[in-house]
């Protein structure tokens, strides 16, 4: 799996809010993203996948082993999401269906994309929640999301984006809502799962701390611009820019750290 962006352009009402920004991601590579709030990376993922909020346009390109996603229609790129491509959202509590089970949410992907029986299809849900080290996972998939805590909610979501094994994982600040000691949980979660599963990831953040338990190589974005990058371990300790250098102070500030 190759993901190859480039001069991708995101305009609101004329404005632009991500701009021109190019970057590639190698098959099984970890690719970091971080900027401050409003720094366009949010967005820059969902138009990876055609998710962008209605009044947004993007141009450029963005290809899929070759395959031009941007301007694909949406049929075509339902088919894309979940198959090939997974997302993890920064917020569970809005990205979960309320009113449906964690088991119908993770069943419904490998009917649709993996076209499993019924059957095999809750086996298979069960087996996921056991993945991501849900507690009592047959239990777990006859609950509804607002019975779980929040990271137990994160855990869902990234079982649902890993249901159909995709070769590129996006995951969009999935720790941001949750306190500190979750966090680290989870994303020692997303090294192991990514890591067995070889699937390549980009990982969206704020933090550095977090990023540098995550991945090697990282863009740093501001007001829409990548204003810099490098591998991770450069990025903390020889920042050119002053924004990278107020994200490296931030992250020391926190003393994130991994869980063990």
């Amino acid at each position: 799996m190759t993901l190859d962006v480039e001069h991708l352009t995101i305009t609101i009402d004329a404005r632009r809010v991500v701009d021109d920004i190019s970057f590639s991601v190698a098959h099984g590579e970890r690719l970091g993203i971080i900027g401050e709030s409003g720094s366009g990376k949010s967005l820059t993922a969902l138009a990876l996948l055609g998710l962008l909020p209605q009044g947004a346009v993007a141009t450029g390109s963005v290809r899929l082993d070759g395959t031009e996603l941007l301007g694909m229609p949406d049929r075509e790129l339902a088919a894309i999401r979940g198959r090939r491509v997974g997302i993890v959202f920064q917020e569970p509590r809005t990205a979960l269906n309320p009113i449906r089970t964690v088991g119908r949410q993770l069943v419904e992907p490998l009917l649709i994309h993996r076209m499993l029986s019924r059957k095999n299809a809750n086996t298979t849900a069960i087996e996921l929640a056991r993945a991501v080290r849900l507690p009592d996972p047959e239990i777990a998939v006859r609950l509804y999301p607002h019975q779980l805590s929040g990271g137990q909610r994160q855990r869902v979501g990234i079982a649902i984006a890993l249901a159909c094994n995709p070769t590129l994982l996006i995951a969009d600040e999935p720790t941001t809502a949750l306190d500190v000691t979750i966090q680290a949980e989870i994303i020692a979660l997303f090294d192991r799962l990514v890591d067995e599963r070889g699937s390549s990831l980009v990982f969206i953040t704020h933090d550095l701390a977090v990023l540098s338990n995550v991945t090697e190589r990282a863009i740093v974005l501001s007001h829409g611009k990548v204003i810099e990058e490098g591998t991770v371990t450069e990025l903390l300790n020889a920042p050119r820019h002053p924004v990278t250098a107020a994200l490296v102070a931030a992250s020391i500030a926190t003393s994130w750290r991994p869980a063990p």
